[in-house]
């Protein structure tokens, strides 16, 4: 069963549209064991949220994993993990930060239980509020 995820990013360093742009990216440079076991647990077909930190607070698209198992290209001591993905679809309203602390379905998301979080799993049942709450 595939399994849900949540992946930040500074858009001013990598956003939304660069991975439109380039069409698969890789999602390296991520430095919290935490977010390496969740980024290490993913699997070919999970889907991911693509939210803008510190610009924006809001999640703004879905993504893909394509490649998954891989080690981080950033890392020359080869022990933090990457993933590949590819842009699936861009939320037809973005949701922010605020609107999700608001929403008592998504008090214990990763999102808000560890906000420093920048790889978090997603219940599937939090997954189906975000989509709704995104107009989806």
């Amino acid at each position: 069963m595939p399994r849900y995820w949540l992946m930040k990013s500074e858009p001013f360093k990598y956003g939304w549209s660069d991975l439109v742009a380039e069409g698969e990216g890789t999602w390296d440079g991520v430095r919290n064991h935490q977010a390496k076991n969740n980024l290490a647990a993913m699997e070919v077909g999970d889907q991911a949220f693509f939210y803008h930190s510190r610009e924006g607070l809001e999640i703004v698209g879905i993504c893909e994993i394509s490649v998954a198992g891989i080690t981080d290209p950033t890392d020359p001591e080869g022990k933090w993990a990457a993933v590949k993905v590819k842009p699936k679809t861009e939320l037809p309203h973005p949701v922010t930060l605020k609107q999700i602390k608001a929403e008592p379905k998504l008090a214990d998301c990763e999102l808000v239980r560890y906000s420093r979080l920048s790889v978090a799993e997603i219940q599937p049942d939090e997954w189906s509020v975000i989509l709704s709450m995104a107009g989806i």
